[in-house]
């Protein structure tokens, strides 16, 4: 009976015990979304691990989705509003304000930034996640077109648009199918580059469009001058001809971004150098449009503070390091660039000094409205139906007519 006795007091002991013990904590999965493929998507998973080891005591643990990039966006618009969707999600800023206006999507962060941390970013990168004065993600990385050229060629790059004429005169025999320069000049995204650095723009103050103005006007013609009176460039060049004159040694130019650079065949020795200056716009640069990969909490999130903490990971300086040098991304993250391996880079360092010229494009819902009547205008100006001024007219108040439209809805 005593040892009986004894039994039972021990079991009940242990119970107590037992009891006592805290419960094991819960694993926090937090799910991310990107359109990542290929060694940037490998890169962005060999990060992703890295904080999965370093959080799992944490109770912290991240799973990746690769979503195919023409059907991202719409993705994003239709599942997280109504909480079907990821906790954080990467894509550009030129979506931002859209996904912003229509609530629910995109959480605000500034409760979360310190100083140091807004200090982290090149400084026009944190611009682009801003929106109406308030910050909606982290910048992860930037895309943006900078000068690449044929080294046997073009042995040194022209600084000014003057010296590009010059260079690309020598180099153009359109009997041979030869150019000076190529690229998509009659896709306004890569024209905004020329826009830009004659100080033009879409809008004005209070998202007013802006497409018709002087300085706008003034970089359609000088276009057309590189087009028509100095024949520097091939007539309405597609990406795929764009490619095969530079690797067949027939372009000793182009304007394009860090996409072109996958295409370019081996063997073929080419440098980067930043955009020329424009003798035209009074020695002012060419600002090309700079596009910026953003990591957002998703609103809907029920675990934003977890999500916040791997948007902070993945633009830290270690995993800036990894996405940069084995993903070739350009990092938003600025103190990546005092690395040696990175400094060295000369990809990296080309697409970093072009940044400091670069606009952010515009992050505002009214964008949606700009490109088909931009897009019209330009082909119109380039099959001379119109003059730059007439064209950018009629795109002027078409785009006036539809933002006013979407503002009433």
């Amino acid at each position: 009976m005593k040892n009986l006795r004894l039994m039972i007091a021990a079991a009940c002991l242990c119970a107590l015990g037992l009891l006592a013990m805290p419960a094991a904590a819960e694993t926090k999965e937090i799910v991310l979304w990107h359109g990542y493929r290929a060694e940037e998507k490998n890169a962005l998973e060999k990060v992703i691990a890295q904080f999965n080891a370093a959080h799992a005591s944490k109770g912290i643990q991240v799973k990746t989705l690769a979503v195919p990039y023409d059907a991202y966006p719409d993705k994003i618009s239709a599942t997280v509003p109504r909480g079907k969707g990821p906790d954080l999600f990467i894509f550009a800023q030129d979506r931002l304000g859209g996904w912003i206006e229509a609530g629910n999507t995109v959480e605000p962060i500034d409760f979360y930034l310190d100083d140091a941390l807004r200090k982290r970013f090149i400084p026009t990168t944190m611009e682009a996640m801003t929106y109406r004065g308030t910050v909606y993600g982290l910048p992860l990385n930037y895309k943006v077109i900078t000068l690449i050229y044929n080294k046997k060629l073009v042995p040194t790059p022209p600084k000014t648009s003057g010296e590009l004429v010059t260079m690309a005169k020598k180099l153009t025999d359109k009997k041979a199918g030869r150019f000076g320069l190529a690229y998509s000049y009659g896709d306004f995204y890569y024209h905004a580059a020329l826009m830009n650095g004659f100080d033009g723009g879409v809008f004005g103050p209070g998202t007013t469009p802006t497409m018709s103005s002087a300085q706008n006007v003034k970089s359609v013609e000088l276009m057309m001058k590189w087009v028509e009176k100095d024949g520097i460039l091939p007539a309405e060049p597609s990406t795929a001809l764009i490619t095969s004159l530079f690797n067949e040694g027939k372009a000793g130019m182009v304007f394009s971004g860090p996409w072109f650079l996958g295409e370019i065949a081996k063997g073929v020795e080419y440098g980067l150098a930043p955009l020329p200056t424009l003798d035209e716009a009074g020695g002012k640069p060419m600002r090309p449009w700079m596009t910026v990969e953003g990591v957002y909490v998703a609103a809907p999130s029920q675990n934003k503070d977890a999500a916040f903490e791997v948007a902070k990971f993945l633009t830290s300086d270690e995993a800036a390091r990894v996405l940069a040098l084995e993903g070739r991304q350009s990092p938003a993250n600025q103190a990546v660039y005092a690395d040696a391996r990175i400094a060295g880079d000369a990809q990296l360092k080309a697409f970093r000094q072009q940044v400091e010229t670069a606009v952010p494009m515009p992050n505002v819902p009214e964008m949606s409205m700009v490109w088909s009547h931009a897009t019209s205008a330009m082909s119109s100006i380039l099959k001379k139906t119109s003059t730059p001024k007439a064209a950018l007219d009629v795109a002027q108040k078409g785009i006036a007519r539809d933002v006013a439209g979407l503002r009433k809805k």
